[in-house]
């Protein structure tokens, strides 16, 4: 059994700190099926038709680029902070095709740390996920509210 970690309050967040994010490969079939459900455009769901599209072949949806970005971002950081809630996404771009394959990973760089009178912080940070050449093909900007110690 592992030791218990310490959680991280908003006061314990350091502007400029940069968490590395773990690593997701977007095999094939996650791909087809994540867009089926949620984004069913020919270039996500069909192989043969995306083979003569602009990328060659199948690429990710961008909305399940931003959710691997999400899931790497709690394993690395938030599942260890008092998080409150997500305020708002800014500026989020699509920088690239995410292809079948791609080993997405990441940074997620704390820009600011505003604590309130209500016994929260926002916190303010840039997201960026890279491929397995080192390409951005995601960035944007998240806001979270995190839990201040007292």
């Amino acid at each position: 059994m592992s030791a218990p970690q310490t959680v991280l309050y908003a006061e314990d967040l350091v502007v400029g700190d940069r968490i590395g994010l773990g690593t997701h490969t977007v095999g094939e079939d996650e791909l087809v099926d994540f867009a089926r459900s949620w984004d069913p455009q020919w270039f996500h769901t069909d192989r043969d038709a995306a083979e003569s599209g602009p990328f060659g072949g199948l690429i990710a949806s961008g909305i399940h680029t931003l959710a691997v970005a999400q899931r790497l971002t709690v394993e690395a950081a938030y599942a260890r902070w008092a998080v409150i809630a997500g305020r708002q996404l800014r500026q989020v771009r699509f920088l690239g095709p995410v292809l079948p394959g791609t080993v997405l990973t990441g940074t997620y760089v704390i820009d600011d740390v505003t604590i309130d009178d209500r016994g929260r912080g926002l916190v303010t940070a840039t997201v960026t996920l890279v491929d397995d050449e080192g390409r951005a093909v995601l960035d944007g900007t998240v806001e979270s509210f995190v839990r201040c110690r007292g």
